[in-house]
């Protein structure tokens, strides 16, 4: 009896400490006691942004999930036409946007989005190109389409990004079939994908050639990726995505890789219910970073350049569960400290930096702000 007790009491001690140590992984946020930046509002009245990029010519684009491609400059806004229609669901919309490295020449951008089926009974997320030419889409071509469709109005996705040697990068959540679709490289859905800038497969992807594999697959047990940038000096891949309750994570792209999802996680069901009682399994990656309790993670950026001095380095990511921006201090690839900016400005979706170093941030109902120093930060 005093065996059974001692190894309630070991197995209890053990728990707690794995709870700590998951917890201890989240450094506390806080909020400066002295504010030295401004927000200022630069593009009002937006309903749901979702994708921001700066044109070479310094006019704001920007994606709103509804189906509106806008292009902001001089106080005015001008919408762009031809875009295809969306599969409006829930989630789903008009969502990332990405210029190609050479937009500059060739006027190409990049674009995903909740595409219908034939008959519009259902949806997948989807990876466009086309020419901006003035006010007009011209050559939209669809890229790569996730199937099957599905009715489900979560986990679509979708971030692009293009990488130092060219290639195109972009996410698709899970479409809320976690046990089906994340772990099994012959379906889409839960992954990161790369391709040439053409659509093509890139003949090192790490499934090539593998049977029944989806080619384009690049890394693979996603939940929701949200986020999806390059980093400044290292040239890699980042990406963090929603978990369920709690659970939410960043994590660095490889080729070939398992980043776990549904088989670990750190997160629960919203309804407090486990989902897996395990944290790591061989093959499986661990997560630069997660939060305990989630934030809603969504858009992403480094701070470059020299507006923000005490920042440099720093990543930021929008919450939308949590209505601010979030600056992690990162030393060695390890969060070393949290800090709240803007809070309370409301459900930030996307966050990029400027062509003159200012950090911009889309905010649902909101608009579109721009973050001033007001001093040396």
């Amino acid at each position: 009896m005093k065996n059974m007790i001692a190894l309630v009491a070991f197995t209890f001690m053990f728990s707690m400490q794995l709870s700590c140590a998951q917890i201890e992984n989240t450094p506390a946020i806080k909020t400066p006691a002295e504010v030295l930046y401004t927000t200022e509002l630069v593009v009002p009245d937006v309903e749901v942004p979702w994708g921001m990029v700066f044109l070479p010519n310094g006019s704001l684009l920007y994606t709103e999930k509804e189906g509106k491609l806008i292009q902001f400059q001089y106080g005015k806004k001008k919408e762009i036409t031809g875009l295809p229609t969306p599969y409006l669901r829930g989630q789903g919309g008009l969502m990332g946007l990405a210029l190609h490295p050479d937009f500059e020449q060739n006027n190409r951008l990049y674009f995903s989005m909740a595409t219908p089926n034939d008959d519009a009974s259902g949806g997948n997320t989807a990876l466009y190109t086309a020419l901006l030419k003035g006010a007009l889409l011209r050559d939209v071509r669809m890229l790569y389409k996730a199937t099957p469709d599905t009715k489900k109005g979560v986990h679509f996705g979708s971030r692009i990004v293009f990488d130092n040697e060219g290639y195109l990068y972009f996410s698709i959540g899970d479409r809320g079939q976690r046990d089906v679709n994340p772990q099994d490289i012959t379906r889409d859905n839960g992954k990161i994908y790369r391709l040439n800038d053409d659509g093509s497969i890139p003949e090192d992807n790490p499934f090539v050639g593998v049977d029944a594999a989806k080619e384009a697959i690049y890394s693979f047990g996603h939940r929701n990726p949200q986020g999806l940038i390059l980093h400044p000096d290292t040239g890699k891949v980042w990406e963090h995505e929603h978990g369920p309750k709690g659970g939410d994570e960043i994590n660095i792209i490889e080729a070939g890789k398992n980043y776990g999802w549904p088989k670990i996680t750190y997160g629960k069901n919203y309804t407090g219910t486990t989902i897996t009682k395990k944290r790591s399994l061989p093959g499986m990656e661990q997560p630069l970073y997660y939060w305990v309790p989630s934030i809603a993670a969504s858009g992403m950026a480094f701070v470059t350049g020299n507006k923000y001095p005490d920042w440099k380095g720093s990543l930021l990511v929008g919450s939308l569960k949590k209505s601010y921006l979030e600056r992690l201090t990162l030393k060695d690839n390890k969060v070393v400290a949290r800090e709240k900016i803007a809070d309370g400005i409301g459900r930030v979706r996307d966050v990029i930096i400027g062509p003159y170093g200012f950090i911009h941030i889309a905010v649902e109902y909101e608009g579109i702000y721009r973050i001033k120093p007001k001093k040396s930060i």
